[in-house]
Order: C-alpha cells, then structure tokens, then sequence
C-alpha cells in the first residue's frame, strides 16, 4: 500500500514539474514488471512441485489414512466389548438375583451398602463409565441405586424412565435415553443388562451410562485433524452417538449416511463434496449385543494432505518474500525524491491512507484544509452544546470533594475555563431535600425518586435563573439536589435567596406535592471551601424537624440558634416492650410497639437526626435481641449494612415499612421455626407476670406455680425463647424501671429500691455492679443542664 502510495505522489510530482505523464507510467510499469520477474520463478517452481509429486503424495497419505481409522475402530469396539462382557459377568451374580425382590433396604443397610460397593467398583472398572445403576421394578415399589439407595415413589416421570428399561424386550442392550424428565434432549449412551441374567421374567436392571465427554473423545481418535465428524450408529437408526455438534438430522450426517448407503458394502471408504471442501470418508460395522453398528469417519482432506499443501505454500511465500523486497527496494528508492511532499502530507493526513486521486497534490492540500477547519467549527459547536453537562461533572466532583488535590488557583482557572465569571465573586451553596413522597396518594410513589428528583432540579433551574446572574444545579437522583450560586462580593443576597426558597417551595408543594426543605450556606470567599460547605448544608437538611414540613434552614441562624432546641428523650420503656414482644414472637404487639416508638420520637418539633439516631440505636438492641436469641444477625440480613440502609431512609412511613420487612419479619419467621408456639406463650405468660410483680419478692417456683409449669423446664425454656435466665431477666427488669425512676421521679433512693423489688443495701450494691455507678451518681448524670 505506502509503495502505490508513493508512486502515485511520484507521478503526481512529475506532472506538476512539467516532466510529463509518460515517465511516471513508466516509472510504475517496470516496478510492477521487475516484481513479477522476481516472483514468477518460486510460482512456477511450487506448482510443478505440486502438480508432479503432490497427487502421488496425497493417495499414499489417504491409505494411510483410512488404515489408522480401522485400526483405532477395532480398539473402540474392543472397549466396548470389555463393557459389555463386564456387565453380563454382574448381570449373572448372585450378588443381583431374585433374592432383591420385596427387601426392605432401610432394615437391611448391610445388603444395600454392599450393593452400592459393588455398582462403585463398576463404575471405576473404565474411564468411560459416568455412572453404573440398579433399578429394581416388578410389582413392588421402584427402588434405585444411582449409585445410592434411592425410592422413586415421589418421582413418577423418573420411575417411568427406569421402567422403560424393562419394557424393551431385550435381555441386554445398548441404547441412547434422557435420564432427566426435564432436559430430554440431554441423551447419553447406555448399556442395559436385565436382571437375573438369563432370566425370562426380569425384574430389574444393571446399567451403565457413559459420559458424553469421554465417548466423544473416544470417537474424536477416528479424527485425528480438525473438523469433520465422526459418530455411531445403529442399523435401526436409534441410537447416535458422535464426537461433534451436529445431531443425528444435521445436514452433513444426513449427505454422509446417503452416501454410505448408495453403496451397498458394510466398509470401506470414499471422498465426498460438501460445502465447497472435500472429505474422506472410512466406514465400517461394529457387532454389538442383538444389534449391529455403523462407525463412520469424514475427514477433510485438506488436513491429510498438509504436508504437500505445506511445502507449495513455502515455495509460493519464498517467491512472496522476493516481490515484497523489490517493493521495499523501490520504496527506498522514491523516499528521497517525495521526502518534502510526505513531511506535508503527513502533517495533513497523519496515519490516514490516499483515497482521492482527483488533482494534484496541491489541490489535496486546499482540500484538506478546508475540510480541517470544517471540523474546527463543528468542534467549537458541540463544545458549546456539551458545555453545561461538562459544567455539571466539573461541580459534582467539586462537590463531593475529588478535587481536593488542585489548588485554588487551578480551581479558579477550570472556572473560568468554562465560562463562569469567578473574579471578585463569592460562592453560596444550597442543598434541596424533598419529603412526602410516600404519602402522595398515587402521584408518585416509592421508586419514582429519579423521576421526582429530575422534576424538582428543572424547577430549581428555572427559578435560579430568575433571581440568580450565575447559577448551576446538581441532580443526585435521590430526591436531593444542590445549587451553586455565584454572586458578586459586596452585595448581600438574603432576600434573593428568601425569595428564590418561597417561590420554590410553593411550585413543588402544588406541582409535586411534595414538602422542601432548603438548607443554604454561609458566603464562600473561596471556591477549596465549597465541599466543606457542602457537607454542612447537608448536616443541616438532618436537623429540619421531623414532621414533613416545608422549612429553609440558613447556616448562620442554625449556629446561633441551634443551642436551645430542646432534646429528645428516648422511650426506654417502649423499647424494652418492643424487644420483649419480638422475642416472645408476638407479631401483632411488635408492630403496634414499633409504630408508638416511632411516634414517640417523632413528636412534635423533633428533628431527623434525633429520629434517625433513635432508630439507629433501636436496630443495635434489635440486633443484641437477635445475637442473644443464638442468631447471626449476618446470616439472618444475609451480610446486609442496615446501619447504612436505615439512615438513606427520611419518611416515617418508610422507615416504618423498612423496620417491619427488612428487620422484624426476617426475625419472626427464624424465631417461629425455632421455638415450639405453646412453649413460646407460657413464657410469655410468664414475662408478662414478672413485669406485674417485679416489685414483689419472686421466685422461679412462684412463677412456675403460677403458670403451672415444672421450674427445671420453665428455667430452661425460659433461657431458650428470651437468651436470659429467670434470674437476669428479673434483675434486668428492676434495673429498667429504677433507671426510669431515677431519672424520671424525685423519689428517694431508698423509696425508689422497694418499688423495685429491694433493700436499700442490696439495690446499691447490685445496681453499681450491672451499671459501673451508684443510684445518685447516675441520677446526676441523666438530669439535663
């Protein structure tokens, strides 16, 4: 190709410099001439050497040929006969007589354990064996050894299977079946032998079923060459076995057994066309048990006669080597004379090849520049109309920090790169939260949060463009967004932003409706500081309160103001009934509790922070309650993080959803196929009179009279369901509720140890071994500042 190239820029040169057409015609003409002097010598030479000596050459290798595949036939049907006179030699065993009627294998392990040895010892007899069987029919029930004892009263399409090898008249056989009711196209060869041999009323089965792999390989020795095919079968046309792809009606298997049969011998061999190659085809017959098979191998010829095919490509690619170093001569020779018209061209065209002969080297020239500024118009074009997603990449990035390594100044310059006015300018980042979208009543619903999220970013654009010289929004697809706005220094955009929230907030609540809530930064002098910001206007969004209304919340009045809120206070009680619910397994009251857990922190002006963590820490007891119970939590949430999947949740409705599904269910279903349901509600009864009277002085026998139960087994049963003995779950119980009291109640220490259960010594030794602490000491620390 670079050798035409040259000569056609030869001429073209030649032309331009007045010295006419006719030299570079001849120029081209004698190398052409000098190449095929050059090569003409080495065609000839192949071809003669083909011509004379291949043809002798190639009859020999075909005999030879056809001889290894009978020779590699008579080892085939040697295997074969090995397997078949192994089968007979069982099949005549008293191991396999009449004796196996009507026995009971599940009593006699011995006899069926025997069995399976010996179907092992056949099965490893040969390499070819996938698998040596024992099926037993009559009138009994079907029993299988596969090689293990099996039934197949619960299988009725596979004891149909077995039972077919009885039905077929023949004492001993080969055949080609489907073990599997569900895949019958998957056959493979088998060697049947009734049971007793010799017998005229059989009742079972030896068989041996070979691998497919193994026959394959086996027939693949009549193939030494790739391609072809190679297959058996049988003279009734039922059985085929074959080392290729193709089945038993392939188009090829079918033109091979036509022209077998055209002509009329048993073996021998032929050369067959088909597909524009030539096969050489050796067949023969194999005497099997009560049958006679057809081996039949096709070649390609072209892979017999390589060797002679070899040596003519040798001397063709000799007379190849000489062309092509004539045309490295002549190229070397045209390089000095076009150096200056290749630096040129080379810097127009690069790597790409002449195609265009029009005119001369010039006119390519004018071409190509017209066509190289064509481009840089279109380029700058689709740069502009790609500008505001490359904008949109630049500010996700910037965002979520991956550009922490760059400086301000480079930072400055891939601004202003895209076009942003960032001199004397100040930055302001928002982050937009929506809420509601489980209770839209069919607007929306769960799952739509891509569609909702890009519905909500178009109306942030839009308005932003309204109140905002500079501005860009970030879609994070989770019904979230942020907007980056850039404003000049010295002018204050408070009322801007307060305007741009309202008209905002009012769209999506009518539009959408949906609730918003707008978490807005302070003013950034420098664009290195605006992924910090970001991360603070997102901490923000989580302390909007928790009650699904619009709110705007700004940096400043958060960090003024935010001292004051009043705290949260955790419902101990709810939790500990809530855990004692589901470790008793009682469904109902579970989520009857969980959903006033939730309302409790959900009161009125809690934030989603102190809702999310109280949840949160309502899934670490969950998850204590499970460990305790003897379950892993890891196999049980199949090694799920629902630390991080419960805090990605924003909706009380769907955190609720959440806790039942995701955590509650998994949980009942394992503890109810644990635990027996009678045991479960004496304990539970049990539970329930302990809570009633933990202030009273207790013991395993009362409760167990009580609910009328033997104390060993309510001791152990107790242990069992709830993974605490009677006593700790006792002392459990009275430390809750003095806790409670302690931190609830101004009674006194000792009032507050006899309404649990205790003496005034004894709760302070106890209650300062399970705590770390004394009753006054943790009443100081739970009393708010």
């Amino acid at each position: 190709m670079q050798s035409l190239l040259y000569g056609r820029l030869r001429k073209l040169v030649h032309r331009n410099n007045g010295k006419g057409r006719a030299k570079g015609s001849f120029y081209r003409k004698s190398l052409i001439m000098m190449l095929i002097v050059t090569s003409v010598p080495g065609l000839i030479t192949g071809a003669l050497v083909y011509g004379m000596a291949g043809g002798k050459l190639k009859n020999e290798l075909l005999h030879m040929h056809n001889k290894q595949i009978e020779q590699r036939a008579r080892n085939i049907d040697a295997q074969l006969t090995n397997l078949e006179l192994m089968l007979s030699h069982w099949a005549f065993d008293t191991k396999f007589d009449y004796s196996l009627t009507g026995r009971n294998f599940i009593r006699d392990f011995e006899r069926a354990r025997d069995i399976t040895k010996t179907l092992l010892v056949m099965q490893g007899s040969n390499t070819m064996n996938k698998l040596v069987g024992l099926y037993l029919g009559g009138d009994g029930q079907p029993v299988l050894f596969d090689p293990e004892y099996d039934t197949l009263t619960s299988t009725p399409d596979q004891a149909a299977i077995y039972e077919s090898l009885l039905a077929a008249g023949k004492v001993a056989y080969w055949t080609d079946m489907s073990f599997n009711p569900q895949r019958p196209d998957s056959k493979e060869l088998t060697l049947v032998h009734q049971i007793p041999g010799g017998s005229l009323k059989p009742f079972g089965a030896l068989y041996i079923r070979l691998d497919n792999e193994k026959v394959g390989d086996m027939l693949r020795t009549m193939t030494p060459y790739d391609g072809g095919e190679t297959f058996l079968l049988q003279d009734n046309g039922n059985l085929f076995a074959s080392a290729g792809a193709g089945g038993s009606e392939s188009a090829f298997v079918v033109r091979l057994k036509e022209g077998i049969s055209s002509r009329g011998t048993e073996e021998g061999s032929f050369l067959l066309e088909w597909n524009g190659a030539t096969f050489t085809v050796t067949y023969g017959k194999f005497s099997r048990i009560a049958d006679s098979w057809t081996y039949v191998s096709a070649s390609p010829i072209s892979s017999i006669t390589a060797p002679v095919v070899f040596i003519s490509k040798l001397i063709f690619m000799v007379s190849l080597s000489a062309l092509l170093l004539a045309a490295v001569l002549a190229w070397f020779a045209s390089r000095t004379i076009y150096s200056p018209i290749k630096r040129l061209m080379n810097v127009l065209l690069g790597e790409k090849p002449l195609t265009d002969g029009r005119g001369d080297e010039f006119s390519l020239i004018e071409r190509q520049w017209i066509h190289l500024n064509r481009e840089s118009t279109e380029l700058h074009t689709r740069l502009s109309e790609q500008l505001p997603y490359v904008k949109e990449s630049f500010l996700h990035q910037l965002l979520q920090g991956y550009l922490y390594a760059y400086s301000e100044d480079n930072l400055l310059e891939r601004m202003g790169r895209y076009r942003w006015k960032v001199n004397n300018h100040r930055f302001i980042v928002l982050y937009v939260q929506l809420t509601g979208i489980a209770s839209l009543e069919g607007k929306f619903k769960y799952g739509d949060e891509g569609l909702v999220t890009f519905a909500a970013v178009n109306m942030i654009e839009e308005f932003a463009v309204k109140h905002f010289e500079q501005s860009k929004a970030i879609n994070f697809h989770d019904l979230a967004a942020g907007l980056l706005v850039i404003v000049p220094k010295g002018v204050s955009y408070d009322d801007e932003l307060a305007s741009f929230g309202e008209e905002l907030t009012h769209a999506v609540n009518h539009i959408l409706n949906m609730r918003l809530t707008i978490a807005i930064s302070e003013p950034s002098d420098g664009i290195a500081q605006i992924p910090l910001f970001f991360e603070e206007v997102k901490h923000a969004a989580n302390q909007r309160y928790f009650n699904n209304e619009n709110q705007m919340i700004a940096m400043g009045t958060l960090h003024a103001g935010g001292e004051g809120a009043a705290e949260t206070q955790y419902p101990f009680a709810l939790e500990r009934e809530f855990i004692q619910a589901l470790r008793t397994g009682q469904e109902t009251d579970a989520y009857e509790l969980l959903r006033a857990f939730l309302a409790a922190l959900s009161h009125a002006g809690a934030k989603a922070v102190d809702v999310q963590q109280g949840m949160l820490h309502l899934l670490g007891s969950v998850q204590h309650a499970i460990m305790v119970s003897g379950i892993q939590p890891n196999r049980l949430f199949k090694c799920a993080n629902m630390y991080e999947q419960l805090s990605q949740i924003r909706e009380p409705q769907l955190i609720l959803a959440w806790f039942q599904n995701k955590v509650c269910a998994p949980f009942l279903t394992e503890l109810g196929s644990r635990s027996d349901y009678q045991v479960k509600r004496l304990i539970e009864q049990a539970m329930v009179y302990l809570q009633h009277n933990y202030m009273k002085d207790l013991s395993l026998d009362h409760c167990a009279d009580h609910i009328g139960m033997n104390p060993f087994f309510l001791s152990k049963s107790f242990k069992q369901v709830t993974g605490k003995n009677f006593i700790d779950y006792l002392t459990g119980l009275r430390m809750d509720k003095a806790k409670e009291l302690l931190r609830e109640s101004g009674l006194k220490i000792n009032d507050v140890a006899e309404q649990v259960g205790y003496q005034h010594s004894y709760f302070n030794r106890i209650f300062k071994k399970l705590e770390g602490m004394t009753p006054s000491r943790y009443r100081e620390l739970s009393q708010p500042e």
